[in-house]
């Protein structure tokens, strides 16, 4: 089934990959997004947006201070990502997210599947999706 989750990186379908330019860097940005943007929660997780006026999203992947040690919050980061990678084409366009992941056994950020539907989550929280976006997969 082309697009669920759990489909390998080269299977048919869309292309998903996570271009430079759609990773938000500067500090200014990721402060702005998290002090004038909004926000809106989901057990383990804060998904902070604001409009950035380009035709592409931009995203950041931020811990909270104890997350532990370098080898989980760099898993953490890239489990982000790789969640962000599969739902870009559902998205609006035109906006910079930080999302802010806390510790924890039950914070989702154990596996794919479960850092997937958080993400997603938040983005229909957001109103973010284009159309309707299922948190789970059919």
């Amino acid at each position: 089934m082309s697009g669920s989750p759990t489909e390998p990186a080269g299977a048919s379908g869309p292309r998903r990959v996570f271009p430079r330019t759609e990773r938000l860097k500067k500090r200014a940005d990721i402060r702005a997004a998290m002090k004038k943007g909004r926000c809106v929660t989901e057990y383990g997780a804060k998904l902070f947006y604001i409009r950035n006026n380009l035709s592409y999203n931009r995203i950041a992947f931020t811990f909270a201070r104890k997350f532990g040690n370098a080898v989980e919050r760099n898993r953490a980061r890239r489990l982000g990502r790789e969640s962000y990678r599969y739902m870009r084409a559902g998205l609006s366009v035109g906006w910079d997210f930080v999302l802010l992941v806390y510790p924890g056994e039950r914070t989702g950020g154990a596996t794919f599947e479960r850092r997937f539907r958080q993400l997603k989550a938040l983005v229909n929280r957001a109103g973010l999706g284009i159309g309707q976006m299922k948190t789970e997969r059919a």
